[in-house]
């Protein structure tokens, strides 16, 4: 198998001198993800102005509903076709990675997951995932189709972040493709670690393990039962 290159050994003092290059753009990161949050914080926001229903645990809701009297709505739009028995390994991730909603409750945000597939199919996947997360389907909704969580090409993961206003509801914020990566903490780490995430479009030293994007990732409990996918010894792969 190919060797897996490992970083360079140095001296302490030429490592904290490089580290220290590093955390400072990391700063420089942060700065900038700051000012991006401001400009998102001002974004114009659109008023929703069709009615949409969808079926939940509780029983059928309305959009209005799904805020659970608090002002502001996060919807992680969840790939979840109608016609699959099971939900999409990468939007599981996310759910995966989704910290206790109390903490957003607090500052008056409600999180709730959407899917197109009917509401019993979506109860069966969550139960074997062993969620505990608030879910609604839109299957008898154009819900999906009209903020992009369903398109031509099929089904489309992302969030949509909502605002109540008295009795009106606007839309302030859409996301998709990697601008997710904020719900799902599992790149952050990944991103913290020499090999980083292991997949093909990485910027890494040669010989570095890197595989297809989606050959690694998948539903918590479908990995096998040691939990490793690939294993390194002395240097290689297996």
């Amino acid at each position: 198998m190919e060797n897996v290159g490992l970083p360079k050994i140095v001296s302490k003092i030429e490592w904290e001198r490089e580290l220290s290059e590093v955390l400072a753009k990391e700063k420089e990161l942060t700065r900038l993800s700051d000012k991006v949050a401001a400009q998102r914080r001002r974004l114009p926001m659109f008023k929703v102005e069709k009615t949409y229903k969808f079926e939940t645990e509780d029983g059928p809701k309305h959009l209005r509903d799904l805020f659970d009297g608090r002002r502001q709505l996060i919807v992680y739009h969840f790939m979840f076709d109608p016609t699959w028995e099971k939900g999409c390994p990468g939007c599981s991730w996310v759910v995966d990675a989704m910290s206790h909603p109390a903490h957003l409750n607090a500052r008056g945000i409600s999180l709730i997951i959407i899917g197109r597939a009917p509401l019993e199919k979506i109860l069966q996947y969550k139960k074997h995932m062993g969620w505990k997360h608030t879910w609604a389907s839109s299957f008898n909704s154009d819900f999906n189709y009209d903020f992009g969580a369903t398109k031509e090409s099929g089904e489309n993961h992302g969030a949509s972040v909502f605002l109540q206003d008295g009795n009106d509801i606007f839309q302030t914020y859409h996301t998709e493709n990697r601008g997710v990566e904020h719900l799902g903490s599992h790149w952050t780490y990944l991103d913290l670690t020499p090999f980083g995430r292991q997949e093909e479009w990485e910027d890494s030293p040669n010989g570095w393990p890197k595989f297809k994007k989606y050959d690694i990732p998948r539903r918590h409990n479908e990995y096998p039962e040691d939990g490793i996918i690939f294993t390194y010894r002395n240097n290689s792969l297996y």
